[in-house]
C-alpha cells in the first residue's frame, strides 16, 4: 500500500567539525521517501529545478517510488546550508535560498488522491492543509513541523492540527507550541489540540510516544559510536515510521503498531546518520534492517514487540 509522500526537495551543504559537503541530496520529502521505500511503494509530491541532478532522480526510480508528482519548474532548486558543532545537536543554518520552492503548490497526479497513508513533510501548514483538501478520505495522515510554523503560521498549523491522526515534532517544538517544560505534558495538550497519536523526537535521546486513553511509550535511540550528519534524521524517522504502517496495517493502526512503527522509525534513522545525506541509503539492504532492529529489540528489552 503506497505512502503519500509531500515535501521540499533540496540540494545541501552540510558541514560537520569534521568533513564539509556541496550540493547533497537534501529536503524532507527526500528523506522520507527514501526511508519510507524500504517498507512500502511512494507517492511521492515536490518540485525541483532544472539544475537537479538527473542521479538523484534515478535513485529516487530505484527505489521504486511514483514520481508522477514530481515536479520541475524552471529555475533553481531550493537550496539550503548548515553547520553543525561539535554537540551535533546543535546546528547554525548558514543560507536558505528557497528559489523554485518558493511557489511550490502541491498538486496529486493521478491516483494519489485514493492514498491510505499521508505522510505531510515539513512544510507550511497552509500547503499541508491545500494537500488534504485534495484527499478522499485517507485512512491515516501524519504530519511534521517546524517552530518556525509555530511562530508564523499558528493559525493554520491549529487547523491541520484537527485534521491529522499524527503529529511528529521535536522536544523543543512541543515546548514552544504549548508552553510547558515537561514533555510529558506538553504531549498531553498537543493531543487535546486534534491528533489522535504524538511523537516527540529528542534526538540522540530517542522518543515519546502518546496514544489514546493515556498509552505511552519511551523509545531510546540506537546508541551509535560515529555520527557523521545528522541533517534528515527526523524525517528519515518519520518515513521509516509511515512506510511500516502501510507495510503491516491493514484495518485501523492501533498504538501497539505504532510502537513497532517507531522502533523501524528509529533504525532507518540511526541508519541514515552514519554518512551525509542519503549516500548510507543506498547501500541499506532488508537484511541490514532486521539485524539492527532485532538488535535493539533485545539491548532495549522491547519484549512486547516482537
Amino acid at each position: 500500500m503506497p505512502v503519500l509522500v509531500v515535501g521540499s526537495i533540496a540540494l545541501d551543504t552540510v558541514k560537520t567539525p569534521f568533513e564539509e559537503h556541496a550540493d547533497l541530496l537534501g529536503g524532507s520529502a527526500s528523506y522520507c521517501a527514501v526511508a519510507a521505500s524500504f517498507f512500502s511503494a511512494v507517492n511521492l509530491v515536490g518540485v525541483v529545478g532544472a539544475d537537479f541532478p538527473a542521479e538523484h532522480v534515478a535513485f529516487f526510480k530505484s527505489r521504486g517510488m511514483d514520481l508522477a508528482g514530481l515536479q520541475v519548474a524552471e529555475g533553481r532548486t531550493f537550496r539550503w546550508s548548515g553547520e553543525y558543532m561539535l554537540d551535533m545537536n546543535v546546528r547554525e543554518t548558514r543560507s536558505i535560498a528557497l528559489n523554485v520552492f518558493e511557489h511550490f503548490t502541491p498538486r496529486l497526479a493521478a491516483g494519489y488522491a485514493e492514498s491510505a497513508f499521508v505522510l505531510l513533510g515539513n512544510i507550511g501548514p497552509g500547503l499541508q492543509n491545500h494537500v488534504l483538501d485534495q484527499m478522499a478520505g485517507p485512512r491515516f495522515v501524519i504530519a511534521d513541523t517546524m517552530d518556525l510554523w509555530i511562530k508564523v503560521a499558528l493559525d493554520e498549523l491549529m487547523r491541520l492540527l484537527g485534521r491529522v491522526d499524527m503529529l511528529i515534532l521535536n522536544d523543543s517544538e512541543a515546548r514552544l507550541l504549548t508552553r510547558e517544560t515537561s514533555l510529558v505534558k506538553a504531549g498531553l495538550l498537543i493531543q487535546a489540540m486534534g491528533p489522535r497519536f504524538v511523537a516527540i523526537k529528542k534526538g540522540e535521546h530517542g522518543c515519546l510516544l502518546f496514544g489514546e486513553g493515556g498509552d505511552f511509550f519511551s523509545c531510546s535511540a540506537y546508541p551509535l559510536e560515529d555520527v557523521h550528519d545528522p541533517t534528515g534524521a527526523g524525517d528519515t524517522f518519520a518515513g521509516g515510521l509511515a512506510g511500516y504502517l502501510a507495510s503491516t496495517v491493514s484495518g485501523e493502526v492501533t498504538f501497539g503498531d505504532l510502537r513497532k512503527a517507531v522502533v523501524h522509525g528509529s533504525v532507518l534513522a540511526s541508519f541514515n546518520v552514519e554518512m551525509f545525506s542519503l549516500e548510507r541509503m543506498r547501500s541499506l539492504t532488508q537484511e541490514d534492517i532486521a539485524e539492527r532492529y532485532e538488535s535493539f529489540r533485545l539491548f532495549s528489552h522491547f519484549e512486547v514487540i516482537p
